[in-house]
């Protein structure tokens, strides 16, 4: 019976359902889409291209473990855990005998992947490019179409999509930049593929060259299995397995072979986990406050209706119920609506993702029932929940209070309101001093959101005592604007809790967009500093394509110049995850101060580490002491403690020789090299016209590059809050125009009463103005002091980056928002005759 009264009344008031129907149907699609990616992540296919030949496929571990047990009330419990490192795991070349002798093999292949650029005009068409052996191809689905295989160290085989796009044919000459200096070679063959190959470029060099560029002697990149004549793969990798037991290979086949030959679409499903994680539970915390104020304010225009019914007999139990079915009936059409519009829209964000470079294509997105399914039922618990909070004050008073209530809104909100918006404003108090002790991104990043939407939150709680505080200052200006403020005040005053449902969404937009805008570019530019205070050489020379060679560096050296060559990687202590980079030590002094606090750099060498105060806080390091690690390839090292430095957050958490770090990097070439020189310009690029692609920069010029692939970096979290952000753009339009819909019969009675259409709308216009004005207060005081929490911890001063412009657009956005919301309905509202409507509303 209940569910009955429930669609009759949706049914019959279609367009006060309408505003929790949008925020419903918005919410949905959000979740869907941040459940797609996250979907992605954990089950998104990998698929093999070179390895389509090759049935079982053995390679290294890309993890790091670790196992800690404990003993608790007489029971041992064991955890394991893992962690992706960030270079390829090589495997001893000793395993292909074992291997050899396992039954049902038929042939083992050695496979070495490592870079191998062409150097053309027309590019590689954004493939990757990689150089192998001509005997991995085997392994492959590449097939020698036209002229030989390479026979000496000069003969190189290109694929055909090369050939093609390059205009390349057997005797041609093409330069590649590889692990050593770039080098000419003489085209001997071209390989077509017998199946699609999308995602990469294959260049074959002779065995005997592709050892020496691979640069790991005595070790492979990975072992293609090739079982005998009839036998099934599986048994043969099962039997591999048993093989290699106690190594660190491990044996695929099948769709596993995808993660073996694309690492880093391996990884980033990691990444896309934590992002679709966090961006999927940043969006439902949104969702459910903002739709708990759109039906606290759906229930609002409906008190007097509420009431009625309070009053002829209606239970408590029974206004809930209805209230609640009223819920679920919206929530399951605008829930089915959003999920099937998230389908698309995940799509787009994922194709975003792939165009900024934060996911590769080789990762395939999945679509599934998972994601639209759980959106449908996060909606339809939000709007139950929604239904349920905003119905307590009308459900719980007595049925000959209700209509009294329901002619004036209540002096102050409920007791109950008030504590909970106290404890939630202390709550937020309590993680902003969190924010200020954290030290690392991944750490700190989640909890700044978390920040401004728990301190929305208790807005959204004490809205209604802050708009009467605000109408209590402002009543002074706005009676100086004649009547229309005077109103304005009238209605702030005594209308507040309705007021308040309007701060809440601006409130949020306001003070999230700050923090997302600002946040990256205050952990940027301290890091920016750093690097500006610390680099002291003359020149920075860095490289279009892939790096600097060893080579150039060399014969800039031949000049006498101080040299610093910088390498980067990314290498773990335990399961910590730290930036590193390797620097030459002789004359390290001259060219870089990354500010030594202890310790000195001059005791850097391949068996010592230089340490972030940072790192050496949190393991609890000092010069002198024994540090643990992995390796990006993970090879474990035992380091000792030469230095500690300041300036981590621009140079990275641990700094190594360059010899050490440099062997175990997927790109031996550096990133930048570092030149004390009094040699000019034009000087140090005659002496590296040899090696093409060579930018010789100033330390300015390299700090506005290195601004510019800071920005493009930050676009990817741009883009991950952006939907939540337009959510909320959207719920304030929405909330807004709800407010103003309601309000249909006082503007009859103003008009009535001689007020004119422009007095009434510029009464509307001074209330928006009024709760902008606060809004923007109380969002830029929460973005303030989660971002100044967030410098603190990030970088020790509490000193945010704010840029003023982005922020004035921030504001003006909202404002056009605001007022856009609240003209449009207000317009409309007043074309009715206002004799009509307030005869029909009596």
């Amino acid at each position: 019976m209940m569910l009955r009264y429930a669609l009759q009344s949706v049914r019959a008031r279609k367009a006060g359902f309408l505003g929790a129907f949008l925020a419903l149907m918005c919410a949905a699609a959000l979740i869907t889409a941040c459940g797609t990616l996250l979907d992605t992540g954990l089950r998104g296919t990998i698929r093999t291209e070179r390895y389509a030949g090759a049935p079982v496929v053995v390679s290294g571990d890309q993890y790091v473990h670790q196992t800690t047990v404990k003993h608790k009330k007489g029971k041992t419990k064991v955890k394991h855990k893992a962690k992706p490192i960030a270079e390829r795991a090589w495997l001893s070349e000793g395993l292909h005998t074992r291997l050899a002798h396992v039954p049902g093999v038929a042939r083992v292949v050695p496979e070495l992947t490592f870079l191998a650029q062409p150097l053309t005009p027309s590019g590689t068409g954004g493939r990757s490019a990689y150089g192998h052996a001509w005997d991995s191809a085997a392994l492959t689905p590449y097939r020698l179409t036209t002229g030989s295989a390479p026979r000496s160290d000069g003969d190189l085989v290109i694929d055909s999509y090369l050939a093609a796009r390059a205009g390349l044919h057997p005797g041609d000459r093409l330069t590649v930049q590889s692990t050593q200096a770039p080098r000419s070679y003489r085209v001997t063959g071209i390989a077509a593929s017998d199946t699609a190959v999308r995602h990469q470029t294959s260049l074959f060099f002779s065995a005997a060259e592709a050892r020496r560029l691979a640069g790991h002697p005595g070790q492979v990149s990975a072992f293609g299995v090739l079982p005998d004549q009839g036998t099934d793969p599986g048994r043969v990798r099962q039997a591999v397995a048993a093989a290699l037991h106690g190594t660190t290979a491990q044996v695929a086949d099948g769709d596993a072979r995808g993660p073996v030959e694309f690492l880093d679409a391996a990884t980033a499903r990691t990444r896309l986990v934590s992002m679709g994680g966090a961006m999927g539970g940043t969006s439902l915390l949104v969702a459910v406050l903002v739709v708990v104020g759109t039906f606290g304010l759906t229930v609002q225009q409906r008190h007097r209706e509420l009431a009625l019914l309070r009053a002829i007999a209606a239970t408590s139990g029974q206004i809930r119920a209805l209230l609640g079915r009223e819920a679920l009936v919206v929530g399951a059409a605008a829930g089915t609506v959003g999920a099937l519009l998230g389908l698309p829209l995940g799509g787009v964000l994922y194709s975003r993702f792939v165009a900024l470079g934060a996911v590769p294509d080789t990762l395939e997105r999945t679509v599934s029932v998972f994601p639209p399914l759980a959106a449908l039922a996060a909606t339809l618990l939000g709007a139950w929940a929604a239904a349920r909070i905003a119905s307590r004050r009308i459900a719980r008073i007595r049925p000959t209070e209700a209509l009294a209530e329901a002619r004036t809104e209540p002096s102050r909100p409920a007791w109950g309101r008030i504590a909970a918006g106290l404890l939630l404003l202390a709550g937020g108090t309590v993680l902003v001093v969190v924010l200020t002790s954290l030290r690392t991104e991944p750490a700190s990043t989640p909890v700044t959101f978390l920040a401004v939407v728990v301190l929305s939150t208790s807005v959204a709680l004490l809205g209604p005592l802050l708009v009467r505080a605000a109408a209590l200052l402002l009543a002074g200006p706005l009676r100086l604007t004649g009547h229309g403020g005077r109103l304005a005040t009238a209605n702030l005053r005594g209308n507040a809790a309705r007021m308040a449902s309007v701060v809440t969404p601006l409130t949020l937009l306001i003070g999230m967009t700050c923090t997302v805008l600002f946040v990256q570019s205050t952990l940027g530019d301290a890091a920016r500093a750093q690097v500006r205070d610390g680099v002291r050489a003359d020149w920075v020379v860095t490289a279009q394509g892939p790096g600097v060679p060893h080579e150039a560096a060399q014969r800039l050296r031949a000049g006498h110049d101080t040299v610093t060559e910088v390498v980067r990687s990314t290498v773990r202590i335990g399961l910590d995850k730290y930036p590193a980079q390797g620097v030459t030590p002789a004359g390290l002094t001259r060219t870089w101060d990354p500010d030594v606090t202890a310790g000195s750099l001059d005791r850097l060498t391949p068996g010592t580490v230089a340490v972030s105060e940072l790192a050496a806080d949190q393991h609890h390091l000092k010069p002198g002491s024994t540090l643990k690690l992995t390796l990006g390839d993970g090879t474990p090292a035992t380091l000792t403690v030469a230095a500690v430095y300041a300036r981590g957050l621009g140079f990275g958490d641990l700094t190594f020789a360059h010899d050490l770090l440099a062997r175990h990097v997927d790109n031996p070439l550096a990133s930048s090299v570092l030149v004390s020189t009094p040699r000019t310009q034009t000087q140090l690029a005659t002496t590296l016209r040899e090696f093409p692609g060579l930018d010789i920069l100033s330390p300015a010029a390299a700090d506005s590059l290195q601004a510019d692939q800071q920005q493009t970096n930050a676009e990817v979290n741009y883009l991950a809050m952006g939907l939540v952000l337009a959510f909320t753009a959207i719920a304030v339009v929405n909330t807004l125009a709800m407010s103003v819909a309601e309000r249909v019969r006082e503007f009859a009675l103003l008009r009535l009463a001689g007020a004119t259409r422009r007095h009434v709308l510029r009464m509307l216009r001074t209330e928006v103005l009024s709760v902008l004005l606060l809004a923007t207060s109380l969002g830029s005081g929460i973005a303030l002091a989660v971002l100044t929490a967030f410098s603190v911890g990030m970088t020790g001063r509490a000193a945010p980056t704010v840029t003023p412009l982005f922020y004035a657009t921030v504001v003006g956005v909202a404002g056009l928002l605001a007022l856009v919301g609240s003209a449009v309905p207000g317009r409309v509202a007043l074309r009715v005759r206002a004799v009509t409507v307030a005869t029909a509303k009596e």
